[in-house]
């Protein structure tokens, strides 16, 4: 499986070189990209970050400070806007009573306790939780998303039915706890899904087309 599974990931790369995500200025920035993206396209996260950067509150004080009625509006474009600026609020509360607000003192916290606190906070799943670990603290923790699942279910390497923890421990039992890989592997399995292994496959360029049968 270590040598499937870094097939892939070297095929992944030849055919589109690093992906360089997350594209953020600050851990905080990552952790709110990771909040807002939930069930949207990143173009429209982007629209509401830039705008929090313009009022000059894409900080743990600035959203500590703001009224959800004056949240909401600039975090709009994301869609869900209500909801997610409930769970930005309820983020940025746990940060300031877990954490005194520092982002540098969560990232001292040992990561399977931080991600298990994270996981307690209302409206963060596994997939928001793990995206604060690995790309905005830098923890080795695989990301798995919908693309994820998809492309292996597709190659047989995963039931369809596969839960998350089951897909994850997949990365992490055979592959080196690398924050790095991680990183640029959960990103080009992204850009494959996105760009070809969508529900309708374009699996006549797939650059992966038969791997599981050549390991």
């Amino acid at each position: 499986m270590q040598r499937l599974l870094m097939n892939i990931y070297r095929k992944l790369h030849q055919a589109y070189g690093p992906r360089d995500w997350w594209p953020a200025e600050t851990s905080f920035e990552v952790m709110v990209g990771a909040i807002l993206t939930q069930n949207t396209s990143w173009r429209n996260v982007e629209k509401a970050i830039q705008k929090l950067k313009g009022k000059g509150v894409l900080n743990p004080e600035g959203i500590h400070h703001l009224k959800k009625s004056q949240l909401a509006p600039l975090i709009k474009s994301s869609g869900y806007y209500r909801i997610k600026t409930d769970r930005l609020k309820y983020f940025v509360d746990f940060l300031f009573d877990d954490y005194c607000g520092d982002v540098k003192k969560m990232g001292k916290e040992r990561p399977g306790k931080l991600r298990e606190k994270l996981l307690g906070v209302k409206g963060i799943g596994p997939e928001t939780a793990d995206s604060i670990l690995l790309y905005g603290l830098k923890k080795p923790i695989f990301v798995v998303d919908a693309y994820t699942k998809r492309i292996l279910s597709r190659h047989r390497m995963i039931s369809e039915n596969a839960s998350y923890e089951e897909v994850q421990k997949l990365f992490m039992d055979h592959l080196s706890l690398d924050e790095k890989l991680f990183n640029e592997y959960h990103a080009l399995l992204v850009h494959l899904g996105k760009t070809v292994c969508k529900k309708i496959p374009r699996c006549e360029i797939c650059p992966i087309r038969g791997i599981e049968h050549r390991a």
